[in-house]
């Protein structure tokens, strides 16, 4: 990665934008299922919402909270608050009850601006959340319930788009983004200007997105990866973002030869339902229009799969890394790079991996993975409101991902697992996340967990929860005899239960915690129970028998 790169200064949302709006006002900056705004016209738009929050007294520091769907006011909004000196706080929009009221009373928020759906949602909980005074509905209508004031948007703007002034640094916060919460109450994310352009910087290094590029994506804007890793990236480069309102299977080929999409950033099963549909005349008349796809995870058999059928040059998962700090590994996505790994060491973090005691392990050895920032101002600043979360997480002066990860003698990077779910069994280590991986390949299975459960013994068990496709029928017996042949002895599960349904966060991860606690229902199958006995592979002086 050159030096100009790695060591270009930290800028600000605010100063990223406008120099992109005066170095290309006419260029299309955001597509919104054909609904088009230029730099220009965008930068007018975030300036009068900028100009309406300040007549409201919003000032520099002060968190607002927006629960909006991917449109163009998400984008206004944020580049307003962040105009202004404040900080936005982007909150999921599958949220309401106790999920809703933590966020904005964590965030201390006085405003928030929603989608006209879901301000019944706010009202709902609004006796909870004493700070909260005025909620701004994009749509919605004027009305005040107690001390609760709902006013459309569109009264807060003001006639002309004039410049406000505040000065903003690269060390003030832009946004506090929460964690899943999968392992208790969701932390607020601490991220200052000068990581979320470092980290929009970073992914136009890897993609290699040029002014003339148009990089779609379904992701939420809630997220990180699409509000830094896509629309930031489009500012950094003067291209333009194509943002989706939500994946669809069957909208996909479409949009994507409706916006002219280059590059598509998806993640997770997004990646491996397109290669799985039919065929389509879209589909055809875009073969070779993508050059670049990214996201995680993608095997070999589907990198293939997108280049062979659909033409795609690049098919990559680029790096690695989390809210706390992004992209700890990175690599262009223009380079071939062996299965499963997820980027390399590069010069904005330094990273090892630690055994239990600390010490560094060797190529190819799993542990925590533990990373610090090579330079100011490129990391979070720890978790808000929550000092003690913050030292927890930071020992020794590295913070400790909770990850288990491992780099192989070329460097390469390879995810293993959350620690949590990483398990060691008949003196071997067990990474849920490759087993996970091995039963998906199963044509039966819509979703798996594979997760421990403590047992009669002094080590824990291996218990697989799955959830079958509509129609099929499947035992566990069937699937445990599979999965013998495909898997090392220690690995294949004692414990299968199949459900209807996961317990999962809001975000719709997978609540591992409430899994292991269950551990063994009256549903469980027990491997052991019924007689299956997996043989451990013997060694013969030849090989393997």
């Amino acid at each position: 990665m050159p030096d100009t790169w790695t060591m270009a200064g930290l800028t600000t949302i605010p100063d990223l934008f406008r120099a992109a709006c005066e170095e290309a006002p006419d260029r299309v900056f955001v597509d919104f299922s054909g609904t088009r705004y230029s730099y220009a016209e965008a930068r007018d738009e975030v300036l009068r919402l900028a100009n309406g929050l300040v007549a409201l007294g919003v000032e520099p520091g002060e968190r607002v909270c927006g629960i909006l769907d991917n449109g163009p006011e998400a984008v206004f909004v944020w580049f307003a608050v962040n105009e202004i000196g404040a900080v936005y706080v982007p909150i999921n929009t599958d949220y309401k009850g106790d999920y809703l009221r933590h966020q904005i009373a964590d965030a201390g928020a006085r405003i928030v601006v929603a989608e006209a759906d879901y301000v019944e949602r706010v009202r709902a909980i609004a006796a909870d959340l004493p700070d909260l005074g005025l909620v701004l509905a994009c749509g919605g209508g004027i009305d005040a319930v107690g001390a609760l004031v709902v006013r459309p948007l569109d009264t807060i703007r003001s006639a002309a788009p004039l410049p406000i002034g505040r000065a903003v640094a690269p060390s003030d916060l832009a946004m506090l983004i929460y964690t899943s919460g999968t392992t208790g109450p969701s932390k607020g994310c601490m991220v200052p200007h000068g990581y979320a352009c470092n980290f929009a910087r970073q992914n136009q290094w890897h993609t290699r997105l040029a002014s003339g590029d148009v990089v779609w994506t379904p992701c939420p804007l809630f997220h990180a990866n699409a509000a830094f890793g896509t629309l930031l990236n489009a500012v950094t480069a003067r291209a333009t973002a194509s943002i989706y309102p939500r994946f669809s299977v069957s909208n996909f080929w479409p949009e994507i030869e409706r916006s002219g999409a280059t590059h598509v950033s998806m993640l997770s099963v997004m990646l491996s339902l397109i290669p799985g549909a039919p065929d389509s005349e879209a589909a055809r008349r875009c073969h070779g229009q993508i050059k670049v796809l990214y996201g995680s995870p993608i095997d070999a058999q589907l990198k293939r799969l997108w280049r062979e059928r659909f033409g795609v040059q690049h098919v990559s998962q680029p790096g690695y890394g989390m809210t706390e700090c992004c992209m700890i590994t990175l690599v262009s996505s223009y380079e071939e790079t062996p299965d499963r790994s997820s980027g390399r060491r590069h010069d904005d973090f330094e990273v090892r991996i630690l055994d239990d005691a600390g010490n560094e392990c060797p190529p190819d050895v799993p542990g925590e993975i533990v990373v610090r920032p090579r330079r100011p101002g490129i990391m979070f600043q720890g978790y808000w409101r929550r000092p003690e979360a913050t030292v927890a997480a930071t020992r020794d002066m590295w913070f400790h991902t909770g990850d288990i990860g491992k780099f192989d003698a070329q460097d390469f990077f390879y995810f293993v697992d959350r620690k949590k779910d990483y398990l060691r069994r008949g003196g071997e280590n067990i990474s849920s996340f490759e087993v996970e991986a091995s039963f998906r390949a199963h044509g039966a299975l819509a979703e798996v967990a594979v997760h421990s459960v403590a047992s009669e013994h002094a080590e824990d068990e291996l218990k697989l929860t799955a959830i079958l496709k509509e129609g099929v029928t499947l035992s566990e017996e069937e699937l445990c005899r599979w999965s013998i042949d495909r898997l090392p002895h220690f690995a294949v599960p004692r414990f299968i239960e199949f459900r209807s349904v996961f317990p999962t966060t809001p975000t719709g991860k997978i609540q591992k915690h409430v899994l292991r606690t269950e551990g063994v229902t009256a549903a469980t199958w027990d491997r052991a129970a019924a007689g299956i006995v997996v043989a451990r592979t013997r060694r013969t002086a030849g090989g393997q028998s």
